[in-house]
């Protein structure tokens, strides 16, 4: 590592590795004013980014709760709606396309209309159309919703891991995308309690248990939008809580591997060589593979409890334990793959961990309950505890604010068609055996996701030594890649 002295006198860093960059930037800045300031920061964004997905995660998978609830009494909403199971994952399936589709545009404007002002605006109109699934009464309108609902929820992941770099180095982002994302998981043990308890609200005011299900969880993500308005802080350089020194300090952290607010918008020049990059491929392949068992998970949970045994408000119930599970394994790994610097053989490792729950849920007798719920809970840590180092894997290895916001939302886009491969595989029909196809299917999509992992990590291992082997003029021109 070697660190020169400019013009003004201050130290720069020149083109390093990643291990030496984090040793460097802690040589370089004041250690326990950089400690101070990413405390503020954390104190002040995360909880609150937090709140902000587990709301968008409780609306976006209630439709699963909602297809189970009451069931039992005729009172459910494919019973209430008279959907058929092919027609309620049409409509599953229609908010992914939505999703997938308007992925890159809202991180365009996101960046445009200041991170604060887009995401209030997204939470609003998804908290509306949530409410607006309450009074659905057929088939067309579930859909037609459910596809509004995908266009505004479309921009928050992305977007969350897209603000995330206008704030944190990228050996910092992937245990606060874990904290983001497992709220995820919270919200998917939350809503199995919300469910549990919404289900005794058996036609109060006339309504059936999933009408309120959608009401009730839909008011608070429209009333929060104004606080997200206010409260959510836009970029360092604006910050008024910061102190002058504290916002200077931000920004010159940031000033190699961060995004700015002040950059350059998204241009054809940048999106082209952004699209063109072969490797980023690799990246979204491998997000298409969890996307699989992501979804299905998120929306399948309740069917498949209800299959292992557990009927009517108790098949709720049980979905909670996977879930929290999952929330502690999620933010070990993604602080564990921070730490060591390891985010490849971090994702590689769980979804290895997540394959090897869902082979053990297809071989087990489908009458071997017990045994196959606690390969569910296996295969929901693994699968969803590898997804915050891959986010954080591809954030850092992007170098510009207009490139990082693309690729991401790129990243996300292609985990839409993954996901819509996860609403088709775990068919009605195989209640009795087990879900097998299920089961199957996220094996080998995890599977893919570790073999990808492993791949692209050789890959970048051997284009830094390229680059090293170039001199000291080529490592100091070009960034070398993270693994």
């Amino acid at each position: 590592m070697s660190i020169q002295e400019d013009v003004g006198g201050e130290k720069s860093l020149e083109k390093i590795s990643d291990n030496e960059r984090v040793d460097a930037l802690e040589d370089h800045f004041d250690p326990v004013a950089t400690k101070k300031l990413v405390l503020k920061q954390d104190l002040r964004i995360v909880p609150l980014a937090a709140a902000i997905y587990l709301l968008c995660y409780l609306d976006r998978s209630n439709i699963g709760n909602a297809k189970t609830l009451n069931a039992s009494e005729g009172e459910s909403l494919l019973q209430q709606t008279k959907m058929t199971n092919y027609e309620y994952t049409i409509a599953l399936m229609v908010f992914l396309v939505a999703y997938a589709v308007f992925e890159v545009p809202s991180n365009y404007f996101l960046k445009k209309f200041k991170p604060s002002r887009w995401i209030s605006f997204l939470m609003f109109s998804w908290g509306a159309c949530t409410i607006g699934l309450g009074g659905a009464q057929n088939y067309a309108t579930v859909t037609a919703v459910r596809f509004l609902l995908g266009m505004f929820e479309a921009g928050l992941f992305p977007g969350l891991v897209y603000y995330l770099t206008f704030w944190y180095c990228a050996q910092e982002r992937s245990i606060r995308v874990a904290i983001i994302l497992a709220s995820a998981t919270l919200a998917g043990a939350f809503g199995g309690a919300i469910a549990y308890g919404v289900g005794h609200m058996k036609m109060v005011q006339g309504l059936a248990a999933w009408r309120w299900l959608f009401i009730l969880e839909g008011i608070p993500s429209c009333v929060s939008s104004v606080a997200v308005w206010f409260l959510l802080p836009d970029y360092p350089e604006e910050a008024s809580w910061l102190t002058t020194s504290e916002r200077e300090l931000a920004v010159a952290r940031l000033e190699r591997e961060g995004s700015k607010g002040d950059a350059p918008s998204l241009n054809w020049e940048i999106a082209k060589a952004t699209i063109l990059d072969a490797r980023l491929l690799v990246h979204y392949i491998i997000y298409f593979g969890i996307s699989a068992p992501f979804s299905s998970l998120s929306l399948f949970t309740p069917t498949i409890t209800a299959g292992l045994g557990y009927e009517n408000l108790q098949a709720q119930l049980m979905t909670i334990p996977p879930y929290a599970v999952a929330y502690v394994v999620s933010i070990a790994t993604a602080w564990s793959s921070d730490h060591f610097n390891a985010r490849a053989l971090h994702s590689a490792a769980l979804s290895t961990v997540g394959a090897v729950g869902f082979l053990a849920s297809a071989l087990l007798p489908a009458g071997s309950y017990n045994a196959r719920y606690g390969c569910l809970i296996v295969a929901a840590s693994g699968a969803f505890s590898c997804i915050p180092p891959l986010l954080g894997w591809l954030s850092s290895n992007m170098h510009s604010t207009a490139a990082a916001g693309l690729a991401i939302a790129l990243n996300v886009s292609w985990g839409a068609p993954g996901q819509i491969v996860g609403v088709w595989i775990y068919k009605a029909d195989e209640k009795e055996k087990g879900y097998p196809t299920g089961h199957y299917v996220n094996f080998g999509m995890l599977l893919m996701v570790a073999i990808g992992c492993v791949g692209l990590r050789f890959y970048y291992q051997w284009r830094n030594k390229r680059i090293r082997s170039l001199g000291p003029d080529a490592t100091g021109a070009v960034r070398e890649f993270s693994y």
